[in-house]
């Protein structure tokens, strides 16, 4: 009888997929993390993810912009 554990990809919380999205936003990203997340991220939190992540990085760069222009 085969154990099929290790060919089931465990779906990643939303927590993982914000750290994969994180790194992604800065371009680093190791090939054994990159392996793990295939087929385990679900669609719909690397979109909120990169929705929140980008809402972030723009506040960030108007804060600046106005700490700069003041």
């Amino acid at each position: 009888m085969a154990d099929n554990t290790q060919d089931t990809k465990k779906t990643r919380s939303f927590m993982d997929t914000m750290g994969a999205v994180g790194w992604s936003f800065i371009g680093l990203r190791r090939k054994r993390d990159f392996d793990e997340d295939v087929g385990g991220l679900n669609p719909v939190y690397v979109i909120l993810g990169g929705l929140i992540g980008t809402a972030m990085f723009i506040s960030l760069l108007l804060t600046v912009a106005n700490l700069a222009v003041s």
